[in-house]
């Protein structure tokens, strides 16, 4: 596709139909069009704009109309301070576009989507197209480090994209085309599953969408009530196990979509049964776009979208990866995800690249570790974590649930008949919930995070490792010829690691005291400095440390409370 091919804002339908439904209420396309025509310009130059609209409807008003006035659209994950403060990291935006007025956005302007106020009588408002190769949107993702990682996608290729999944989903429902299809999705519409899945799927694909997002059980019913049928439900399958857990009567669906992580054949057909509906799952990444499909029930095997082809190849590390290539993907782009290859559009998904752990000598991957743990009946969510700490020679995995019927002895016996010894924990954690995105994913760094602190709130010590650059400035002047890091820099590295446990943080407060410490033995550059923390028990609030570089204690000492948090 060439990048000066113009290509249209929706794929060719009736205007008059509904494109959107807002609590159960029909917009077609034509009202679309003119809200569109009506709020561009109202946006403030300069973009690219910010679009943090909750609403799905809102949202395909904002970006349809940034569009119209050629900028293209940044979609972080969430609207947390944090994350827009690191925009201005990947470039500064202009400003951001809401539709809820409570909602902050600190050191962006902000124009509000009025989209419900009365259309004025006027001309037809015309069609919009587009340039293929014109920005559309950057979808952000958190990456490993927090810091948004920008994936910019042009119109063609989100265009190809859609086009792609459509003659599949419609194949699948028996019909020629998705036009009357209703789609009720639970993932966030800035995320890329999300937007290309709903509001997509709709302006380029025929179908129509909700406009809501709805996440309790009760509220998925409801709103899948609200709109007729054919109607599919766009989910994850953590939102997809609390749907069914839930015991609550759902209206039938034609067609259940899922993605952002493998979903169990018994899951899938548990879906099935209750909704009535196909459940396909959809294979990508942000970086690809969506590229392929499979149907669990029916195979494990998943098939990529039109003329899109997988191949392995080796890095200069002689590290094994799989790259997607053709179509719509405007460059060969290596997935995060170890394959085995049927050809070279069929493969299967054994688990991600960085999933992998040893223990004992034996290895699996966390995802195998988790399938089986939420696999127990009475388990209504868990995960796997690997401290890193390690007893005995071997680091022991620790086992976080969400069970409120079963005690630790259950849940381990239980794991006892489904894994391999080495793996089952020696300690199961119960908690309230995890700090899943609205994707239902949990992140390596947020798990970390959250294990470390609800480790920390029952008094269980907590263990961090850290790297001492061998070009730190310290060295310089403490000595030449005989570098060493100073003390004051030790304590400073004890502090950030306190720092990053939340739960021992809150202990000591915003200015703790150092009560006492004692330094034992120097450290060099390029040491690995391993940080003990121990919270005191009983009346006592303080927190001890030692910080071992080697098999050397290099300082030991106490912090006490300060200031409250």
């Amino acid at each position: 596709m060439s990048p000066d091919t113009f290509l249209p804002l929706l794929a060719q339908r009736d205007l008059d139909q509904p494109l959107a439904w807002r609590a159960g209420t029909p917009v077609s396309a034509r009202e679309f069009l003119a809200d569109v025509a009506r709020f561009a310009p109202a946006l403030l130059p300069g973009g690219p704009v910010v679009n943090l609209c909750v609403d799905r409807y809102a949202f395909a008003v904002a970006l349809a109309a940034a569009l119209v006035r050629g900028e293209a659209s940044l979609l972080p994950p969430d609207a947390r301070p944090d994350t827009l403060a690191r925009l201005h990291e990947i470039g500064d935006p202009a400003y951001a576009v809401i539709d809820d007025p409570a909602l902050e956005t600190p050191g962006l302007p902000r124009v509000r989507v009025d989209d419900r106020a009365p259309r004025a009588d006027g001309p037809e408002p015309p069609l919009p197209s587009f340039a293929a190769g014109m920005h559309a949107v950057s979808l952000l993702t958190s990456g490993s480090t927090g810091a948004p990682q920008p994936h910019a996608k042009t119109w063609g290729t989100l265009f190809g994209d859609v086009q792609a999944a459509v003659g599949r989903l419609a194949g699948l429902l028996g019909r020629p085309s998705l036009a009357g299809l209703t789609l009720v999705a639970t993932v966030p519409v800035q995320h890329s599953y999300g937007i290309e899945s709903s509001v997509l799927l709709a302006l380029l694909g025929g179908a129509a969408f909700d406009s809501g997002r709805p996440f309790f059980p009760a509220d998925v019913a409801e709103a899948l009530a609200s709109v007729p049928q054919p109607r599919a439900l766009v989910t994850t399958p953590f939102h997809l196990k609390t749907l069914l857990l839930s015991g609550i009567a759902l209206p039938p669906v034609d067609l259940i979509l899922s993605a952002t992580a493998p979903l169990s054949p018994q899951l899938a057909a548990q879906a099935e049964q209750a909704m009535g509906g196909a459940l396909i799952e959809i294979y990508g990444s942000t970086e690809s776009g969506q590229v392929a499909t499979r149907r669990p029930t029916q195979s494990e095997v998943w098939e990529t979208f039109g003329e899109i082809r997988v191949q392995a190849e080796h890095d200069a590390a002689g590290v094994e990866r799989f790259i997607f290539s053709g179509d719509f993907i405007p460059e060969p782009t290596p997935m995060a995800d170890i394959l085995e290859l049927v050809d070279d559009r069929r493969f299967r998904l054994l688990g991600r690249a960085n999933d992998l752990i040893h223990v004992a000598g034996r290895r699996s991957s966390l995802g195998y570790l988790n399938h089986h743990l939420n696999s127990i009946p009475g388990v209504v969510d868990g995960a796997f974590w690997l401290p890193d700490d390690v007893a005995d020679g071997v680091v022991r995995p620790v086992a976080f649930v969400v069970a409120p019927g079963l005690d630790a002895a259950a849940i381990i016996a239980a794991l006892r008949e489904r894994i391999e010894a080495v793996f089952v924990p020696r300690r199961v954690v119960h908690v309230a919930a995890f700090p899943r995105e609205g994707t239902g994913k949990l992140t390596a760094r947020s798990l970390r995070e959250f294990a470390l602190a609800q480790l920390a709130a029952d008094g269980t010590p907590v263990q961090v490792t850290r790297e001492v650059p061998a070009d730190h400035p310290a060295f310089a002047g403490h000595f030449p010829g005989q570098p060493l890091m100073p003390g004051a820099l030790l304590l400073a590295e004890v502090l950030e690691a306190v720092h990053g446990v939340p739960a021992l943080a809150a202990r000591l407060g915003a200015e703790p005291t150092l009560a006492a410490a004692k330094f034992l033995a120097p450290v060099r550059p390029g040491s690995t400095l391993v940080i003990d923390l121990v919270p005191e028990t009983g009346a006592a609030r303080g927190l001890r440390f030692e910080v071992r570089s080697g098999a050397v204690v290099a300082v030991s000492g106490r912090w006490v409370p300060g200031a409250t948090l």
